[in-house]
């Protein structure tokens, strides 16, 4: 307990260094932005449709060989990664027309692996969605996004100044962004798992967000004297022995998720790890930046006096 009451008296001039990051934070929207209107996304098979076949091998296998065993039959164009051990393979084949094209397609490259290596490899799993239907979920997930963002707009501005809400907004929309832009400059592959990793990421973003200005609305209410980046800055360093456990054990967890997960989950773990950290970082530095630029001040935040209260204590 000694060491939260040293944190909980920290007194870091968070908002002397807003400018800063601000920047920092713009520079790398843009580069985002242009990724993404540029290389788009290495969508998954979820929102492309296609055939994926999961295949292991006896010994650790060249991605080379198994991509020229392939073309050497005519498959071209086919996506080639380790799916965990060096001993196992996924391919990801361009969708084909009907169940029986995707099924007689699966059992070809089958075959044509099988040949390149005398049999010593094990199909373990065949995928195939069709392209309507990864239209459709591509369609869903992006409308579900923006109706959780929505959500958020409304939400917070009941319950907010209006300063709060448009910098509670600002930040969730930045970390949405920041995880999408990651995996789009990267070309990481982007899927249903990663879909929802980004709609938690919203969550919890907002969740720290109305955490730390809840208690900085607390603070102008109590504190008479000092200025109000002095205030902020108070609030902010009172929440960090909360934000310091509360982001430390999400990131432990998540740590370990990425890498015991598995393949499977590689991708949602790591948009959460993105997203953990990077909701921390714009709570402090993006929403309430955005509160203190908007020129917010004590008298925004205290409560409005109710007519007549000032005449009733005046009367014997």
């Amino acid at each position: 307990m000694r060491d939260l009451g040293v944190i909980n008296e920290l007194n870091i001039d968070f908002m002397g260094m807003r400018r800063a990051w601000v920047i920092v934070s713009g520079a790398l929207m843009v580069i985002f932005f242009l990724s993404m209107l540029i290389r788009g996304f290495n969508l998954g098979l979820d929102f492309t449709g296609g055939t994926v076949l999961e295949v292991g091998y006896q010994n650790p296998a060249e991605l080379s060989d198994v991509r020229a065993a392939l073309e050497a039959k005519g498959f071209t164009g086919a996506t080639i990664q380790h799916f965990g051990a060096l001993n196992d393979v996924l391919i990801r084949l361009a969708p084909q027309e009907g169940e029986e094209a995707s099924a007689q397609l699966s059992d070809e490259v089958f075959k044509a692996l099988s040949e390149a290596v005398g049999g010593q490899v094990e199909l373990r799993r065949v995928e195939f969605v069709g392209p309507q239907v990864g239209e459709e979920l591509r369609e869903q997930g992006g409308l579900a996004v923006l109706f959780a963002l929505i959500g958020i707009l409304i939400y917070v501005a009941l319950r907010f100044e209006w300063r709060f809400a448009v910098g509670a907004i600002a930040a969730t929309v930045h970390d949405a962004l920041f995880v999408v832009g990651i995996f789009s400059l990267f070309q990481i592959p982007f899927d249903l798992t990663v879909l929802a990793a980004v709609l938690a990421v919203i969550g919890y973003s907002l969740n720290d967000t109305i955490v730390i200005f809840d208690r900085v609305r607390e603070s102008f209410r109590k504190v008479r004297k000092g200025t109000v980046l002095e205030i902020t800055n108070m609030a902010i360093n009172q929440t960090m022995s909360r934000t310091i456990i509360t982001s430390g054990t999400t990131l432990l967890v998540l740590v370990s998720l990425y890498i015991f997960g598995g393949e499977a989950l590689s991708g949602f773990s790591l948009a959460l790890l993105i997203g953990v950290f990077v909701g921390t970082y714009s709570t402090i530095f993006i929403a309430t930046a955005t509160v203190i630029m908007l020129g917010v001040s004590r008298a925004d935040l205290l409560p409005v006096p109710k007519e007549g209260a000032e005449a009733g204590n005046t009367m014997p």
